[in-house]
């Protein structure tokens, strides 16, 4: 039995800028700065790929041609998920 899909998002996730130190996405409102310090898979990628993002739930952002899934409170608090195990 298949449901069918009720209505559709009202937000969409957009990158906004990308700079040297980093990128910025705004979903719903809410603007926040990815570092690359932070989040590295986003340095030396390809601008079209930075620019690809799905938000497939409020506040879970999927960027498909680099294979990163973050939620906001990854985002907000990187230092609670540290890249390497201590």
């Amino acid at each position: 039995m298949n449901s069918p899909v009720h209505g559709t998002p009202s937000s969409r996730a957009e990158i906004t800028n990308v700079s040297s130190h980093g990128l910025w996405l705004l979903s719903n409102d809410t603007e926040y700065f990815l570092s690359y310090d932070d989040f590295p898979w986003f340095k030396d990628a390809p601008l079209s790929k930075i620019l690809n993002i799905e938000e497939p739930s409020p506040g879970h952002f999927y960027w498909p041609d680099l294979d990163v899934d973050l939620g906001t409170d990854t985002i907000e608090h990187p230092e609670r998920y540290p890249l390497k195990s201590r």
